[in-house]
């Protein structure tokens, strides 16, 4: 690749050379998305076809055991504290 001195070159010369990579850069980036969705579409026909249901696994609910346990637990540290205030 060429080495350009961007020094030697004029505000105009810059702005068209920025203008021509930004357009050669928007060219790449197409054609390579292109390759890559062709890509994807091959590779498409080899994927297993997936359930929502399975995706998505339910978050348990605690029962309400549990929470009378957990606050059965928090009362003598509270009752504790209660009686050291005092």
């Amino acid at each position: 690749m060429a080495k350009i001195d961007l020094d030697s070159l004029s505000i105009e010369e810059l702005a068209s050379l920025r203008d021509n990579a930004t357009e050669k850069l928007a060219e790449k980036v197409a054609a390579r998305q292109a390759e890559l969705e062709a890509e994807l579409e091959k590779l498409s026909q080899y994927a297993k076809p997936t359930r929502k249901s399975q995706l998505a696994t339910p978050v348990a609910k605690p029962k309400k055991s549990d929470e009378k346990q957990s606050d059965e637990v928090k009362e003598p540290v509270a009752k504790e504290a209660v009686a050291k205030a005092a």
